[in-house]
Formats: structure tokens, C-alpha cells, sequence
């Protein structure tokens, strides 16, 4: 099972779920507890504006990946062999597997968001996401950007998302830069609205902070091994998950490397749990030859239900 990143969240999201399963109802409840305000109105009602808010963003997107989780537990459908989440979806999978508490998970993620936009003054950042070309001239042309500055300026790749797609971050100045020198190495370059540039060097001081809450933090050893965006690879040891937690923040999100490692330990089958089939693309992009199925309210839990039926039969 996958859990979706920041960017997936729309109005209305969770809401059928809430409404269906006592269980997701419940997740709901306990997020907006823990928190001290409705998530949950957010999640359901929006408004669009305030729901993009990062701070608002990762807590809202953690809750109904929670949610679509805990109803296919409910709804019958058996644990996963592993779970990974994009970014901020690592928490929903840390969650997923016993690692983290609800509870801490929503909390925290709503400080990781609010140092994440404090650590570099809007407008000072910028991200890009590339369509096609290969990931070693995507990475020369980073290089070369950073060069135009005298290397004082950051420009990396902050997503490696499958083999037609990465995203990179970095100052606003050196992104621009790059994006000229993309036009004849990739397909397409979209400047991407965000508010910071998240897994880039300019993360390091909301690195800093999160690290210092999530040492607070009790880790559990987790029932399903975990796949870690920095290394790319399953582990179940707490100390691991922790400090792959605090590395996260500044260092690139190796989801393609993470999806072909869990292709070729065997995984035909892929959940994606949570708003929207963003991780779903991805996966298609990565492979044609494995499934890929996705919860977010009733119908689609049911229609993954059945697809796992016939699969079994």
C-alpha cells in the first residue's frame, strides 16, 4: 500500500468515507482532537485556499489516508507485504503499520509544515516539475544552473517520481535558470505553484526543528516493513524510521527507486490509499505490468475489493 504526498487534497475529500465507515468517522474525530480544531470541516468543506495551506495540508491529506486504511482493514481486505508513502505520506505509512500514533502523526505533520514555510521567505524558493528526460541530464543541468551563481544559489532534484518524471527545487533564481537550460532536454517544464522548496538544501533549518520533535516521539517497531523515501529500501527498526523521518526534509523523495525495489521483491499488486491517483500515474509510468488499484471513499473500496477477490479466485 501507497500513501499520496501534498498535492492531492480537494474539498470534499474523506467525507464519503466518514460517512460510510465508523471507523473512518473515528479517525476523523481523533485528528481533530489532537489537533484542537475541525480537520475534518476542512477536509470536507474546504475552502480550497485554506486547505492548501501547508500546515493544513499535510495533517488533512495524513487523516483520510488514515481513514482509507483503517476501512479496508475493516472492509476485510488483509495487510499489506509493505507500505511507502511520498513525502508526507510517509507519516500515513508509518501510521498504517503501527509505528506512530495518529495522534503524534497529525501533530507533527502540522508543525512539518508550518517550519517547512518558515524556513525560506516566500519567493526566495521555487519548484519545477520535468516531463521526460533523462534523470543524468536533469542532474547536469541542475549543475550547470547552480554554476550560473557561483554555486551560492540551490538547485537540485527533489523528486526522482518515476522514469518520465522529477521535480527540482531550490532558489527561485537558479530554478528559472534551469528551466531555460531543460528546454532542450525534457519534454516539458511546469513551474509549480507551491509555497516553499520542499527537499532541497533550503530545507535544513525546518530539518533542524522537526528533528527535535520527532526525538520526543515514540517509535514503535512496525508490523509491515517500511520503505523509506531517503533510502529507498524496507526496514522495521524504529531508529531507522526516525531518522529517515529527519533526512526526508532536505533530501530527495526516491520514489521511482522505492517502486522498482518493491517490483522486484515480488509486489504485482499496488494500493494507493488516500485522496486522488497520483501515485497510481506514477506507478504506471513505472511499470505496465502491475496493478494498481485505490482507495478513497466507498465505491472505490469496494471496487478494490473485488479486484482482490478475482485475483485470489
Amino acid at each position: 500500500m501507497v500513501f499520496p504526498g501534498q498535492g492531492s487534497q480537494a474539498p470534499g475529500m474523506g467525507k464519503n468515507l466518514a460517512e460510510n465507515f465508523p471507523v473512518a468517522r473515528q479517525v476523523f474525530e481523533e485528528a481533530d482532537d489532537a489537533l484542537g480544531f475541525a480537520i475534518s470541516r476542512l477536509c470536507f468543506e474546504g475552502p480550497a485556499e485554506d486547505l492548501q495551506l501547508t500546515e493544513n495540508t499535510q495533517p488533512a491529506i495524513l487523516t483520510v489516508s488514515v481513514a482509507a486504511f483503517r476501512a479496508m482493514k475493516e472492509a476485510g481486505i488483509e495487510a499489506p507485504a509493505f507500505v511507502a508513502g511520498h513525502s508526507l505520506g510517509e507519516y500515513s505509512a508509518l501510521v498504517a503499520a503501527g509505528t506512530l500514533s495518529l495522534s503524534d502523526a497529525v501533530r507533527t505533520v502540522r508543525a512539518r509544515g508550518q517550519y517547512m514555510q518558515e524556513a525560506v521567505p516566500v519567493g526566495t524558493g521555487a519548484m519545477a516539475a520535468v516531463i521526460g528526460g533523462e534523470l543524468s541530464e536533469i542532474e547536469r543541468v541542475c549543475e550547470e544552473a547552480r554554476a550560473s551563481f557561483s554555486n551560492s544559489q540551490v538547485c537540485s532534484i527533489a523528486n526522482f517520481n518515476s522514469p518520465a518524471q522529477a521535480v527540482i527545487a531550490g532558489n527561485t533564481e537558479a530554478v528559472d535558470r534551469a528551466i531555460e537550460l531543460l528546454s532542450g532536454v525534457a519534454k516539458r517544464v511546469i513551474k509549480l505553484k507551491v509555497s516553499a522548496p520542499f527537499h532541497c538544501a533550503l530545507m535544513k533549518p525546518a530539518q533542524d526543528r522537526l528533528a527535535a520533535d520527532l526525538e520526543r516521539l515514540n517509535f514503535s517497531e512496525p508490523a509491515i516493513p517500511v520503505v523509506t523515501n531517503v533510502d529507498a529500501r524496507p526496514t522495521t527498526a524504529p531508529g531507522e524510521l526516525r531518522d529517515a523521518l529527519v533526512r526526508q526534509v532536505s533530501a530527495p523523495v526516491r520514489w521511482l527507486e522505492s517502486m522498482q525495489l518493491l517490483m522486484q521483491e515480488g509486489v504485482a499488486t499496488f494500493i494507493e490509499a488516500g485522496p486522488g491517483k497520483v501515485l497510481s500515474g506514477l506507478t504506471r509510468q513505472t511499470s505496465r505490468e502491475v496493478k494498481t488499484l485505490n482507495v478513497e471513499d466507498a465505491a472505490s473500496l469496494e471496487a478494490t475489493r473485488a479486484a482482490l477477490t478475482t485475483e485470489l479466485v
